[in-house]
């Protein structure tokens, strides 16, 4: 049990002064450290979207199913879109490519 506790406190301390210079949120549950990633995304006017990711969106889901765009540092985006009166989202990279989330 001390081991259990040394190891949570130990993972604390450098989970802490990493948490500082990263985008990282932690969670704790029975005693453990969970980080997990943040993904800020920032919202984008559809006309400020690069012209190979609405080119990709177009040809795959229509442009005029696009309901909102954001984009991230990482220069990610997140298009959601209204498809069969669903509300769906999708994330590409600056070049159009598809990523999976």
């Amino acid at each position: 049990m001390k081991n259990i506790a040394l190891a949570s406190a130990l993972t604390l301390g450098s989970g802490l002064s990493n948490f500082t210079t990263s985008f990282q949120t932690m969670f704790f549950h029975d005693g453990i450290m969970d980080i997990v990633f943040q993904e800020d995304f920032t919202p984008l006017e559809l006309n400020r979207l690069p012209v190979a990711v609405l080119e990709a969106v177009d040809k795959t889901y229509g442009e005029e199913n696009i309901v909102n765009v954001f984009y991230n540092e990482l220069k990610e985006y997140k298009i959601e879109f209204r498809l069969d009166r669903e509300l769906q989202t999708v994330y590409t990279d600056e070049n159009g490519h598809w990523i999976t989330k």
